[in-house]
This record gives C-alpha cells, sequence and structure tokens, in this order.
C-alpha cells in the first residue's frame, strides 16, 4: 500500500446526503447538457465526447494541481466527468453498434479493471485514502468510467427494456434505497456501497434528465435542454453557496 503524508489534505468531500442529492444534479445536468452539445447543436457524439474529454482532462489537472479541498472546482470536475460520460457512452451503444447491452458490458469491465488495478497498485479504493495525486488519477478515472456506465446503464433500461424514464428513475430510485438500508442496517463493506451508489446515481439522473428533455410522445416532458440544464446549474451553486461542504477526514 502507498504510503502518504501525515499531513496530506483530502481532495474529495465528506459523503454527507448533501453529497448524494448534489451528485444526482450533476449527473442529471450530464445528461442534458451532453444531449445538449451532441444533439441540440448537431456535433454528434464522437465530437461531443472529444469536447467533453478536453474539458475533463483540463479539469482533473486543476483539481490535482490544487493544495487542498474547493467545493467548486471538485463539482465542476464531476460534471465533466457526466458529460464526457453521456456522449461516450452514447457514442459506445449507438455509433459502435454494439448495443446497449453491448456497450454496459464493455464499460462494466472497463471499471472493473480500473478498480482491480487501483486496489493492486495502493492497496485501498477508500475514497477517503485519496490524498496524493497517483491516487487522485486513480480516483477520476474510475468515476468517468462509473459516469459512462451509468448512462448506459439508464439508456438500456428506459429504451432497451421498455421500462420508460419514469419506470427506470423508479427501479434506480428503488436500488439506492436499498443501498441506504444496507449502509444503516448491515456491516457491508463501506467502500463497496459506496462505489454501488456511485453507478446508480449515474443512471437516475440519465433518465432523469431524459425525462426532462425528451419528447413527449417518447415519454418525456419535451423541455428544452438548455432550460433544464440551467436550472441544474443554479441548484449546485445554491447548494454550493448556502451549505458547508467539508473535505473527507483522511484514512491511512
Amino acid at each position: 500500500m502507498q504510503k502518504t503524508d501525515k499531513n496530506a489534505l483530502s481532495k474529495v468531500p465528506e459523503v454527507t446526503l448533501l453529497f448524494w442529492i448534489i451528485k444526482i444534479a450533476a449527473t442529471t445536468l450530464g445528461e442534458t447538457g451532453g444531449d445538449a452539445v451532441s444533439m441540440s447543436l448537431g456535433l454528434g457524439y464522437l465530437v461531443g465526447t472529444a469536447i467533453f474529454a478536453v474539458l475533463f482532462i483540463i479539469s482533473v489537472f486543476i483539481q490535482i494541481r490544487s493544495k487542498e479541498f474547493h467545493p467548486v472546482l471538485y463539482w465542476v470536475t464531476i460534471i465533466t466527468t457526466t458529460t464526457v460520460g453521456t456522449t461516450l457512452a452514447d457514442f459506445a451503444d449507438r455509433s459502435l453498434g454494439i448495443g446497449y447491452a453491448g456497450g454496459s458490458s464493455l464499460l462494466f469491465l472497463l471499471l472493473m479493471a480500473s478498480l482491480i488495478i487501483w486496489y493492486r497498485t495502493l492497496g485501498s479504493i477508500s475514497v477517503d485514502t485519496v490524498v496524493s495525486p497517483k491516487q487522485e488519477i486513480f480516483y477520476w478515472v474510475t468515476i468517468m468510467f462509473s459516469q459512462t456506465l451509468g448512462t448506459a446503464l439508464g439508456d438500456w433500461t428506459s429504451d432497451a427494456l421498455g421500462f420508460g424514464y419514469g419506470g427506470s428513475a423508479i427501479i434506480f430510485g428503488s436500488l439506492l434505497a436499498l443501498l441506504a438500508a444496507l449502509y444503516f442496517w448491515t456491516n457491508i463493506s463501506r467502500t463497496l456501497l459506496f462505489w454501488a451508489a456511485f453507478i446508480l446515481t449515474r443512471p437516475l439522473g440519465a433518465v432523469l434528465g431524459d425525462l426532462l428533455d425528451k419528447p413527449l410522445d417518447k415519454g418525456g416532458l419535451a423541455l428544452s435542454r438548455y432550460t433544464a440544464s440551467l436550472v441544474l446549474i443554479i441548484f449546485i451553486g445554491l447548494c454550493l453557496k448556502f451549505f458547508t461542504h467539508r473535505a473527507a477526514e483522511k484514512n491511512h
């Protein structure tokens, strides 16, 4: 296991209810924002992925160079992972021709590979050990894969499996409620529950985003992607302004 400086500062937030509320809002924003660029602007999934990948790399670079936890910077980086995840998942599912099942399976394997390599390299995949640049790189790559997988899962259940956006939201919301129950009433690994919840909040955000901006005849509310994205940005901004955000306690 990698040894870290005892004075190193955690660069990720404390995992609280507020964390999950903002996470769901950020993932919903990733869906509406990603669709706005790739579909509303007509740039396509590949160009959209390239644009958001650049933003993702820049934000991760700034996040790693930062000496301490900055809530706004952290959540901007999360949002870039959700937007690149949206367009990348759509590219894998649709443009590559492997379908929702193929895209979800590929992304699941990539996520598992990221977690396994992270664990074998540093000895822990717990988020409260993220205090060094190497740990942060693993953390953000894993998050990017989890966001992309979550998008693919949301599209798979709502479109291919026929549950629709509302039905899919109920499914993933129920699964998250189950994870919360396991957290409070069992001794199952908190690290395992965190990553499971992190993955599941993404498809929930994906179907909520689709519910907001897809046409009425496809089960959506037909809201403008730009309007929905703006409302979500304002909501996240208000959460960052009026609520306290602390860095996670370090666990060496």
